[in-house]
């Protein structure tokens, strides 16, 4: 399902949107496992100004309760940009080829501008069809109104923007100067990568749009990820930068103060008091929001330590991960892993009944979601990385546009038991997803095994709910699930999945 994409595909496509939240929690956080005893500078202190910055609280912010930075102090914060710029370069070893252009923004304008992007983006477009997906696999309550609740956060958390367009780093005037100055090493970072490289051509090179392909193919699943691994490893150099900025003055960087980074994982997901929206976002968006920051830290991180600076910054441009198993585990990237191809069933010919909604991949960092939601973090953690490959099509039948939304699912597994044991925490969360769930072939009264009492699945199993039959099939490391879908095609799928597999269906 590609979760990442679908937050990255809600934000304007041509501008690098960077969160309040995530650079307070990472401010905050890098003092703090920095061993300072002494008080926190001005640019580590939660100022009125970033509170000020949570646009959909109960009482909106107006004039008279949010300070605005004078044009005096935008003049100087802007004599400032030349000396945050060489930072940022001499930290990357990004050369700095032309000057930034800077521009102090209104809250208003940010608005608009988010506004505006939502509403034409395309991407944002295939975002509200592909609601429905998300709401099938239980990632957002069925009442959730996706895209209304993406602008309230967006509104809520940005903290200023890069546009490669118009090669312009955008400040906001409602943010206190000291808190600019860490934001600034974080978005010149993206300036200096954009001078390089060219981020928005970098970006989608290597990029596939599913939704146009009319045939699907191995390799078309296996890139639907590229965008998403290099988002994080644009924001994950950025991230570095500002917390090297934020340490500088004590003497320290990220490099040679790894608890930094564990500290910063765990307070972008605690999030700041203020911020309304991302606490109650579902664990879903809450996961999608911060993935490219964490864990792209994270891989910037272990880069870092594995070699030298060239390697981590210019280097990764060059050479850049596939997926999010190599963002996620940076020694699949640094080894040169390459899993199979997971084989694709014959879409066209299997689905002849139904009329494609959706189709992508399910990575690492998918299941690594799923697995959070249904079965807790203890769970996902031993499980997510022995995930081999995966996708999902989702469906509905052909002249029946209301009718519940068919899903395949396909993974393979380090392991049978791996396998069996994903299967079994899969269908542990039906009860969660659907009103109604039983057995299929069981008395209602007297149920079979209870849901929650199973801890691995092995061969086929099936449950009734009110959207039709999910069935579960379970062959060696492959988990083959279909929810909604009529029983023949379900038996077509199945044949079909496992003849290519190499594999007599049982």
């Amino acid at each position: 399902m590609e979760a990442t994409q679908f937050y990255r595909k809600s934000a304007p496509s041509h501008a690098l949107i960077c969160t309040l939240l995530l650079l307070a929690a990472a401010l905050g956080c890098a003092h703090r496992s920095a061993g300072h005893e002494t008080p926190p500078p001005p640019a580590l202190q939660a100022a009125p100004e970033a509170k000020a910055a949570a646009a959909d609280q109960a009482e909106p912010a107006t004039a008279q309760t949010e300070t605005r930075i004078s044009p005096k102090e935008a003049a100087a914060l802007f004599r400032e940009v030349d000396e945050i710029l060489k930072f940022s370069s001499d930290d990357t070893g990004l050369p700095i080829k032309k000057e930034v252009k800077r521009r102090l923004t209104s809250r208003n304008e940010v608005e608009a501008y988010l506004g505006k992007n939502m509403a034409e983006d395309k991407d944002a477009q295939r975002l509200r069809r592909s609601e429905l997906v998300l709401k099938k696999f239980g990632l957002l309550p069925r009442d959730f109104d996706l895209q209304t609740f993406l602008v309230a956060l967006l509104k809520e958390q940005v903290a200023g923007y890069y546009d490669p367009k118009t090669k312009t780093v955008n400040l906001l005037d409602w943010v206190g100067v000291d808190q600019q100055r860490p934001v600034m090493a974080h978005e010149l970072t993206h300036a200096l990568q954009d001078q390089s490289f060219g981020i928005e051509k970098w970006m989608k090179a290597g990029d596939v749009d599913l939704d146009t392909k009319k045939d699907i193919t191995s390799e078309d699943i296996e890139r639907d990820e590229i965008a998403t691994a290099r988002q994080a490893v644009v924001e994950g150099q950025a991230m570095v930068t500002l917390v090297d900025y934020t340490l500088a003055p004590a003497g320290q960087s990220i490099k040679d103060s790894p608890q930094v980074v564990d500290a910063l994982k765990q307070g972008m997901l605690a999030g700041t008091p203020d911020s309304v929206q991302f606490h109650n976002a579902p664990i879903f968006l809450k996961d999608a929001l911060t993935f490219p920051y964490r864990y792209g830290l994270d891989f910037e991180a272990a880069l870092l330590n594995a070699g030298d600076r060239q390697k981590a910054y210019a280097g990764v441009f060059l050479n850049p991960p596939h997926s999010t198993r190599q963002i996620m585990e940076p020694k699949t990237y640094l080894s040169g892993e390459q899993l199979p191809p997971v084989p694709l069933v014959d879409f066209r010919k299997d689905f002849a009944g139904y009329e494609r909604f959706d189709v992508g991949a399910m990575g690492e960092f998918d299941v690594a979601v799923l697995l959070d939601q249904y079965a807790g973090e203890e769970v996902s953690r031993k499980l997510y990385p022995e995930w081999r490959g995966g996708y999902y099509y989702a469906a509905r039948p052909k002249g029946n546009p209301g009718a519940p939304l068919g899903l395949l699912y396909v993974s393979r597994w380090s392991s049978a038991q791996a396998a069996g044991e994903f299967a079994a925490a899969y269908a542990r969360a039906l009860e969660t997803r659907y009103h109604h769930v039983h057995e299929a072939g069981a008395d209602r009264e007297k149920p079979g095994v209870a849901l929650q009492a199973l801890t691995s699945l092995s061969g086929r199993h099936a449950w009734q709910t009110e959207e039709g039959t999910v069935e579960i099939i379970v062959r060696g490391d492959t988990v083959l699930i279909t929810e909604s879908l009529d029983q023949a095609t379900s038996d077509v799928i199945e044949g079909d999945l496992f003849k290519t597999a190499g594999r007599s269906p049982q």
